[in-house]
C-alpha cells in the first residue's frame, strides 16, 4: 500500500492486487461493503494519517479506480461541513502538496503495430486525451498523463484496449529505456501528422 498526499484535503492510495490477496480480498469483493473491505479502508486511513498526516474528520468522498495489471487507486477527499478557517492561509495552498513529477500512478497501454496507434489516434479525435507516445522493443506505448483521464472520459480504457492492451511498464521505465516519440499530446500530434 502506498499513500500520496495530492492536496491538503485529498490523498491517493494505491493498493496492489497482492495487498488485497494477503488480506483475503478478491478483486470483485472490493466493491462490496463487507467486513474485510471495511477493515482495509480503516487500515488505509490509519496509514494515510501515519505517513502524510491525513486525518479523517467529518464527511469524506471516496473514488476508486482499477488498474488492470497493478491494483486499485483510491482517492479520499475530506468534504468540509463548514467553511475552513485556514482557507486564506498561503502556507496551506493545494499546490504545496502537488507532486511536480507525478510518477504514480500512470497508465500505459501497449500496441504491437504503429497502425494500431494511428487508428487509436483517430478513434479518440473528439476526446482530449493527455498522453505520451513511446517506442520500446518493437512495440509502441501510449502513457496517460493523469489518472483523471478516466474522470473526463469513462470509456477511455475500453477505447485504449480496443487497439492494444494494458501494460505494466511505467513512464519512468519508458523514459529510461524506451524512445519518446511525443512527450505530450501524442494522439493529437499523430492525427495532425497523418491528416
Amino acid at each position: 500500500m502506498r499513500v500520496e498526499r495530492i492536496a491538503k484535503d485529498k490523498v491517493r492510495i494505491f493498493v496492489s492486487y497482492e495487498d488485497l490477496a494477503m488480506r483475503g480480498i478478491e478483486k470483485d469483493e472490493l466493491w462490496k461493503s463487507g467486513k474485510k473491505v471495511q477493515e482495509l479502508f480503516w487500515d488505509m486511513m490509519e496509514t494515510a494519517y501515519a505517513e502524510v498526516g491525513f486525518e479523517v474528520s467529518g464527511p469524506i468522498a471516496v473514488e476508486a479506480f482499477t488498474m488492470p495489471a497493478e491494483g486499485v487507486v483510491i482517492i479520499v477527499t475530506r468534504v468540509p461541513a463548514v467553511p475552513n478557517i485556514t482557507e486564506d492561509d498561503p502556507d496551506l495552498e493545494d499546490e504545496d502538496f502537488e507532486d511536480p513529477f507525478y510518477s504514480f500512478p500512470i497508465l500505459a497501454y501497449q500496441y504491437s503495430d504503429f497502425e494500431d496507434v494511428l487508428s487509436l489516434a483517430f478513434a479518440t479525435a473528439k476526446d482530449d486525451v493527455k498522453c505520451s507516445l513511446f517506442s520500446y522493443e518493437n512495440a509502441y506505448f501510449v502513457v496517460l498523463d493523469e489518472i483523471e483521464e478516466f474522470d473526463k472520459n469513462p470509456n477511455i480504457h475500453s477505447v485504449l484496449c480496443e487497439y492494444g492492451e494494458p501494460s505494466s511498464l511505467t513512464r519512468a521505465y519508458l523514459d529510461e529505456y524506451g524512445k519518446c516519440i511525443f512527450p505530450e499530446k501524442a494522439l493529437e500530434n499523430l492525427r495532425n501528422s497523418f491528416l
